[in-house]
């Protein structure tokens, strides 16, 4: 965790989130007790902040300095609400293009997806507030900056979004094997939506029963499964292909 995205000390944290700042993570010492420990709890909680309870010498590693059993992660971009997003691409194409991540976890991924998703001309990434990768400064670093040329919103569960954009007019498609679909047996042409899953557990199996459509990659070597962030280009790129 980078320095300059760090709030230390329970009373700092809790002006922070109070002030709207854009709070990716909050990192908690393990049984620390107190009323204030207590408050920030409360707050986190209740403003649905991403936080974790970590032994002392966590807290140590990341800040050697009195930051009182609690240290946040700020993230380096401000996102946007659902719709919001789902409005100004809506305004700006006829076939808007979304991407939503069901929880993928390294920052290294997050950050070649949401730049291949900028070079293919997708109109907003959407992930969940918690489980998935951090916005930070690997994010930025593998990303080539285009986390801040592309809206990224969170909402509190992908099912939340799916909602919104099936409402929206928007297909929902999901990247997984489990169908018999190959990516090259639909249509991309009209305002889509694909959601990537994790790389341990693919995508929920409750949000998997909600999509329009699911398609997966043909894999013709022993290997099961691609590099979610290639797959995530194989699929981008044959959306532009088909729009073409």
């Amino acid at each position: 965790m980078e320095k300059d995205t760090q709030i230390f000390g329970i009373r700092a944290i809790i002006e922070a989130i109070q002030s709207g700042k854009t709070i990716d993570k909050v990192f908690l010492q393990k049984g620390l007790r107190g009323d204030l420990f207590q408050e920030l709890e409360t707050l986190i909680k209740r403003e649905n902040i991403n936080y974790s309870y970590v032994p002392v010498e966590k807290l140590n590693r990341l800040n050697n300095k009195n930051h009182q059993g609690a240290i946040a992660q700020i993230s380096p971009i401000d996102f946007v609400d659902i719709e919001t997003l789902v409005m100004q691409a809506s305004e700006a194409t006829k076939t808007p293009l979304f991407l939503l991540l069901d929880q993928v976890n390294d920052v290294r991924n997050f950050g070649a997806i949401i730049r291949t998703a900028e070079c293919t001309g997708v109109n907003g990434i959407i992930i969940q507030k918690k489980g998935g990768a951090p916005v930070n400064g690997d994010t930025i670093k593998t990303s080539a900056g285009a986390v801040f040329k592309i809206p990224i919103c969170k909402v509190d569960h992908i099912k939340d979004a799916l909602f919104h954009l099936q409402a929206s007019g928007i297909k929902v498609i999901a990247a997984t094997e489990k169908t018999d679909n190959t990516l090259y047996d639909i249509s991309l042409k009209e305002p889509s939506a694909i959601i990537m899953g994790s790389e341990g557990r693919g995508i929920n199996p409750s949000v998997l029963k909600l999509v329009d459509d699911k398609a997966k990659l043909p894999l013709l070597g022993e290997i099961e499964s691609l590099n979610v962030s290639v797959a995530c280009g194989a699929f981008l790129y044959e959306a532009i292909r088909q729009r073409r």
